[in-house]
This record gives C-alpha cells, sequence and structure tokens, in this order.
C-alpha cells in the first residue's frame, strides 16, 4: 500500500491571501488595449431582417465593430455539432445571444455603445420550457433508451418532480486577452477549462492554422465546468478584434452579462412508475428524464447520458427502463456544470427510495440498503460489473458514526411534540463513475525539464482552476525525485508546451495529468539513476532517490549535485510525458460497455429544520464520509469535499434560474441569483476519509474528488422532505417536493402533502 501523502497547502494559497496571485485582468494593459462588449439580442427567437449600427460606430471611444460578415474562416465556436454562432448571422435563438462586437478604448465605451445598435426583427414562436418542447417535438437529438428486464410487482407507485438548473457563479467572470504576434499568429490569456479547443476554434475562425495560435491559462477563479466551452466566445472575440486591429484586445464580461450570455446547469422534469416488494427492494422501473438542452446542442448528449448512467446511483435495478429525452428550447443552452448530468440522474432514483420507503412506512435508509449492489447484482443497467462496491461498508460506517438510529428516533420525538417546527434526517450514498465517457478524451500529456541545479519545472495539460491539481501533480513529481514539493516550479497550461490536451473536467484531471507527469519524471528519474550508477558503481535498477540524496553503492549524491553531473555527461534532462486511460470502452448505440474507469464512493447524512409557516429551513448537522482513494493530499480533498457538498446543497435550495414569459433570465445578478453564503453552511460539518485505496491501477492509488462531492448534498433534500411528511404523519406517501426548495417551493409541499 502507497503510503499516505502529505496535506501541502494550496499551490497558490499565499498569493491568494496576499492578494498577489495575478489574473488575467490583473495583468498590466498596454497602452492600445482594446476593450469589448457583444451587442445582443433583445429578441427570443426571430430572423434578423437589418442591422444598423451607425450609432454604435459613432458612439465615443468606439475604434471598430463588426459582426458576422467579418469572420474571416468559420463562424463557430460550438464543441461539436457547429450549431454556436459567435455573432448571430440571420436569426437569433435567445434572449441576449451576441449579433455585433464593439472594440473600444475602455470597457464602459465599449458596453455603453453595445446598447446602441438598432436590430430590426422578425418575431418567431418561442419554445421557452420542457413542456413547450414536448408539444412542439423539438430536440436536439433522438431520446435514447437504456434499458434490462421486464418485472412485475406487488406494490407500484408513479409520480414526478421537477429540479431546476444552476449558474455557475465563478467569482472571476469570463475573460480573454488577446495579442496579435507576428505573421498572422495569436496569443490568448484565456480563463478556460479548456485551451486546445479554444485554440482550435480561434484558428477555424480566423482561418489560420492551430499551431498559430497559443492559448495561455495560469489559473482561473472557479470554473465548476462553466469554463469547458463557455469560455470560448470571449476568447474568440478578443482574437478576432486582435487579427483586425494589430491590437491587443480584451474582453472581461459584466456579471450581468455572463449570466444573460453563458449557459447553466440542465433543468430536468422526472417521472417514475417503480414497483416494489414489501420490503422495499426495487422490482422494476421506468424512469423517464427530460432535460431542456437550450438552443444548441454544446455537450447536452453527453450530459444527458452521464444522467442515465447515474440513474442507478449506487442501487441494484433488476428490471428498468430509462428514457433520456433532450429538448431543444429557445434558451441559452445548457452546458457542462460539475457533475454533468449525474445529479440529475441520481436524484431521480433517491426520490424513487423516498416514494417506495413512504408507501410502505419504512425507513428510507432501510430501504437504500435493502438496494445496494451486492453480490449477484453488481451489474449496472449499461453492463458495466461494479467491481470495487465499497457502499455497503461505507454506509454501515457512516450510520453509527452519525449516531443515526438515535438521532431519527430524537427527530420523530421532536416532531411530535412541534406544530410549525419540524425537523428531518437522511442519510444517502454516492457513486460516481470515473472517466470522460467521450473514450478519446481520456488521455493527458506532461513536460517535465530538470535543470543542471536540481530545480525542476513541470508543465501539463490540466488547468488551475482553485481545486488544486498544480499542487497535487507536483508533489507527484517531487515524489519520483524525492525531492521537497518546493523544488518544483508549476508553470501556466499552454498549448505550446502540451499540445492536444482534453479539457480537465469529469473530475479526471489529477488521474490524467498526474500519471502523464510521473511518466515523465520517471524517464528523467531512470536516466539520472545511470549517471549515478556510474558514479557508485552499481547497476541502475540498485540505485535509489531518497530524501537525503541519490544512494548508488556506497556513495550518497546530492540530487542538485547529480543534476550538474549529468548535464556534464550529455544526458538529457527533458522529457515528456503521455497516459491513456485503459481498460474502457462503450457503445453508445447500445448504451452498453464500460465507460467509468471505476467508481467513487460516498455517504452523506444531513438533519434539517423546517419553519412550516414560512416554509424557511435551516441545515443542523452535516456528517461526510467520503471515499478518495489513497488521498494525493487530504487537506485539498477535504476542501474539495466540503465545497462540492455546499454547492449542492445551494443547487437543491436556494438558487433558483427564473425566466419572465419573454424568455428574459430575470435572476442575472447575485441580487436576484442566491447562491449559498457561509450562513448556509451547517452549524456542524463532520467529513472524514474512507480509508482505503483504489483497485485500479492509478497514479498513487488515488480517486478524483472534484465532482463526486457535488452529489452527497442530494440527502438534505430527502431530509427536507422527510420533515415536510410530518406535518402529516399518517399519510404513506413522500411530499411532492421540487428542487431548488426554495421558501416557495416547501409551502407548496407542505400544502399538497397535508390536501
Amino acid at each position: 500500500m502507497t503510503a499516505p501523502k502529505p496535506s501541502l497547502p494550496h499551490d497558490s494559497a499565499l498569493l491568494h491571501v496576499t492578494g498577489t496571485a495575478r489574473y488575467i485582468d490583473d495583468e498590466a494593459e498596454p497602452a492600445d488595449l482594446l476593450h469589448l462588449a457583444f451587442g445582443q439580442s433583445t429578441e427570443t427567437h426571430a430572423a434578423i431582417t437589418g442591422i444598423d449600427l451607425s450609432v454604435v460606430r459613432a458612439s465615443p471611444g468606439v475604434v471598430a465593430v463588426f459582426t458576422a460578415a467579418d469572420i474571416p474562416g468559420h463562424n463557430d465556436v460550438s464543441p461539436v455539432a457547429h450549431d454556436d454562432r459567435l455573432l448571430a448571422d440571420g436569426e437569433v435563438l435567445y434572449r441576449g445571444q451576441p449579433i455585433f462586437l464593439v472594440a473600444a478604448t475602455s470597457r464602459d465605451a465599449a458596453r455603453r455603445a453595445a446598447r446602441l445598435g438598432r436590430i430590426d426583427y422578425a418575431p418567431r414562436p418561442a419554445l421557452l420550457t420542457i413542456a413547450d418542447a414536448r408539444a412542439a417535438d423539438s430536440w436536439i437529438e433522438p431520446t435514447q433508451r437504456m434499458a434490462r428486464g421486464d418485472a412485475a410487482a406487488a406494490h407500484r407507485r408513479s409520480g414526478g418532480f421537477a429540479m431546476g438548473g444552476q449558474d455557475h457563479f465563478y467569482l472571476e467572470g469570463q475573460v480573454a486577452l488577446a495579442r496579435p504576434g507576428e505573421d498572422g499568429q495569436v496569443h490568448i490569456a484565456s480563463s478556460t477549462q479548456h485551451p486546445s479547443e479554444v485554440q482550435h476554434l480561434v484558428a477555424d475562425l480566423l482561418g489560420v492554422s492551430s499551431a498559430d495560435v497559443t492559448v495561455e491559462v495560469r489559473r482561473m477563479g472557479g470554473a465548476f465546468g462553466g469554463k469547458e466551452t463557455q469560455a470560448a466566445p470571449f476568447a474568440a472575440a478578443a482574437a478576432l478584434v486582435a487579427a483586425k486591429t494589430g491590437r491587443p484586445a480584451k474582453f472581461r464580461c459584466d456579471r450581468d452579462d455572463d449570466m444573460v450570455l453563458t449557459g447553466k446547469r440542465h433543468d430536468f422534469q422526472i417521472d417514475y412508475d417503480v414497483g416494489f416488494d414489501d420490503a422495499g427492494h426495487i422490482l422494476g422501473l421506468i424512469l423517464r428524464l427530460a432535460s431542456r438542452c437550450g438552443a444548441t446542442v454544446d455537450l447536452s448528449p453527453a450530459i444527458n447520458d452521464r444522467a442515465m448512467f447515474h440513474a442507478d446511483n449506487s442501487y441494484w435495478l433488476p428490471a428498468v427502463e430509462i428514457l433520456s429525452e433532450r429538448l431543444k428550447t429557445h434558451t441559452v443552452s445548457a452546458t457542462a456544470f460539475r457533475g454533468f448530468g449525474g445529479p440529475q440522474g441520481m436524484l431521480a432514483i433517491e426520490r424513487v427510495i423516498d416514494v417506495v420507503a413512504a408507501a410502505l412506512g419504512r425507513d428510507p435508509l432501510d430501504v437504500r440498503t435493502a438496494n445496494l449492489y451486492g453480490p449477484g447484482r453488481d451489474v449496472t443497467p449499461y453492463g458495466m460489473t461494479v467491481a470495487d462496491n465499497i457502499a455497503p461498508a461505507l454506509v454501515a460506517r457512516l450510520r453509527r458514526d452519525s449516531d443515526y438510529d438515535a438521532r431519527r428516533a430524537a427527530v420523530r420525538a421532536f416532531n411530535d411534540r412541534h406544530q410549525v417546527l419540524k425537523k428531518g434526517i437522511a442519510l444517502a450514498p454516492v457513486k460516481f463513475g470515473i472517466s470522460f465517457t467521450t473514450t478519446h478524451l481520456n488521455q493527458a500529456g506532461a513536460l517535465v525539464h530538470v535543470y543542471a541545479d536540481g530545480s525542476i519545472q513541470l508543465n501539463h495539460g490540466g488547468t488551475e482552476m482553485g481545486q488544486g491539481l498544480y499542487i497535487k501533480v507536483a508533489q507527484v513529481v517531487a515524489d519520483v525525485f524525492a525531492v521537497p514539493a518546493g523544488v518544483v516550479r508549476i508553470t501556466a497550461t499552454r498549448t505550446d508546451k502540451v499540445p492536444n490536451t482534453s479539457a480537465t473536467a469529469a473530475s479526471s484531471g489529477a488521474d490524467l495529468n498526474g500519471m502523464a507527469a510521473f511518466e515523465a519524471a520517471r524517464t528523467i528519474r531512470d536516466r539520472l539513476a545511470g549517471v549515478a550508477a556510474s558514479i557508485g558503481g552499481c547497476e541502475p535498477e540498485a540505485v535509489c532517490f531518497t530524501p537525503a540524496g541519490v544512494v548508488a553503492g556506497a556513495e550518497t549524491i546530492p540530487f542538485a549535485t547529480l543534476c550538474r553531473k549529468a548535464h556534464l555527461a550529455r544526458v538529457s534532462l527533458s522529457s515528456t510525458g503521455f497516459y491513456a486511460t485503459p481498460d474502457i470502452a462503450y457503445d453508445r448505440a447500445a448504451h452498453s460497455g464500460r465507460p467509468f474507469y471505476y467508481f467513487a464512493y460516498g455517504a452523506a447524512c444531513a438533519e434539517v429544520v423546517v419553519d412550516t409557516l414560512t416554509g424557511e429551513h435551516r441545515v443542523l448537522a452535516v456528517d461526510i464520509l467520503h471515499d478518495v482513494g489513497r488521498s494525493l493530499n487530504p487537506a485539498i480533498d477535504l476542501g474539495q469535499i466540503e465545497g462540492g457538498f455546499v454547492q449542492g446543497q445551494g443547487w437543491l435550495t436556494t438558487e433558483e434560474l427564473v425566466f419572465a414569459d419573454d424568455g428574459r433570465l430575470l435572476t442575472h445578478s447575485p441580487a436576484t441569483y442566491k447562491i449559498p453564503t457561509a450562513a448556509d453552511r451547517s452549524q456542524r460539518l463532520s467529513i472524514a476519509l474512507w480509508d482505503g485505496e483504489n483497485v485500479e491501477p492509478t497514479i498513487h492509488r488515488s480517486k478524483a474528488v472534484g465532482e463526486p462531492p457535488f452529489m452527497l448534498a442530494q440527502c438534505v433534500l430527502s431530509a427536507l422532505g422527510e420533515a415536510i411528511a410530518a406535518t402529516a404523519p399518517d399519510r404513506r406517501a413522500f411530499p411532492p417536493l421540487d428542487a431548488p426548495a426554495t421558501p416557495e417551493a416547501i409551502l407548496r409541499a407542505i400544502a399538497a402533502h397535508r390536501a
């Protein structure tokens, strides 16, 4: 078993707290810098019949104005389907869609001018909701089906509920800075999770080769999936202006515009029909997952596929049919968000479990435990065997450690004594598949340099958005040479250092880039071992790298000394590394295969109290037990778990996206969109790491930690449902509670449950 890794601080922690970490907007601005703003559509769905930008061009400070006709290459900033336009070219598909681009001498001048364009429209019918799109047969692709078996059952329940979307609300908004180079080249500093995609899209838009475009990312101030595809339009706009004017151009998007222009988490409508026995075992389930995908395809096929993959969560479903509807609407396209569809699929099956438990009058945790995967019942609906099933043991331990049974009895007693305040408690598991479900994306590259003074420089294709990827990979490289992590200089991700990278997404950043960096460092270590062996008079295999130095025979050579000797011996101290995830394959047409390399597990217990007069609630206590394998950095992982849980809690309780009947987003600023604050964090929050390691040979037997903790918060919604159910305890029904569980939603659920 690999020894536990130390909890080193985030590589930028000191810079963050002292205000010296540099983001794109902190860079010194050249005197000739141009600032950009989009002119946006004021219609939701319409043909563009005329454009008059004369007043825009005459506005103070404006240097240039561009439309789709000014794009030299392809007017496309989409990841897959080639249906996302940088600038609308004849039709607008959602309110706020960019139509023209203003370049001015100041940001304020650009924003003021962008509101002066005169656009003539011929309005067309707009589809805004899942129901609208269903009625109009409007889809981004055909409904997908995943199924096995056909079981009858003694008991049946059917119903449905809705779950809303979610804005990413990263602290650093969308921003890009493009600088023109010589001979048509351009350098772009972009706040993006996917620098290679930005590089390729910009090259295609400008009509140049990818080799002419360099994209650089040192750090992002948060992303959560919102800068995987959504960063491309801002980078492309900056690059277009730089290429056309020969001047550097920066696009720093205003927060209100950012929220209008960029995609959100998919909102879903869930419908279920479930059959079960007296013990609560699910015998047959028909599950319909309908999502609002928005105006273009974006990443919706893969996101909805992952919702299907996680509609089992941790449970054996012997007979199941999962139908996934992907609906096209005239709203900004939904996109990647932490969990990538997994949370929506999991929330569906957790509601089914709660409904079954309520119908039988049983403890929901007992029903959950009865349905967990186990021996002889360990194959998912898509045909993958759950080989490392620690869920039963993990749930049992958290049940014990959280004192769940005694607390549930105390909650019941509290509810018997109180008429206005009602408590609820719930404990639920998480099983999250790790890998890109698009198989070719499961690859990564790295570049490691060791200098003659013993210092090390590291570069790889992963991007740092605050999650601690850089320090984790630096620790991996430091371990290879047995030197302190401080010896490793982390450098910005750049497409001219490591090409053709995948997005830092799917919770795979450390898995992929850590292993690629390990391979690069090991290559150099082997070369150094040969040099040390020649000094110590031993075989290279006998050389040992230790914190005290490199031991070769009777010699102990300081690492820096060995590096100097290797340079003098003309031994290369630079290497690339590459890694591709093994043993994964998936047939999308049949919805069958092994899309994931392994599963990450967790469980959480939440206790809540609801004011039945106002609908307000508080989360009183949370206990989490989470599986990160053999942690690369426990402190970083604990931070990810807490942050993921609170963000998931926000999605399910406070963060409500509201669109007007004319398609306008009404919740487009912190004044109207409520992310969780420190006050929403539970009064007591306990987090423990599962003491195990990955059965698959990942880097140091670790497991991913970016997305799985987000789903832990599903226990909060279940606990709120339990509290609402206590308002009419004799009813054997789970309340019809939608997410987010705002005070209004809770009051509606109370009224419906009592009716």
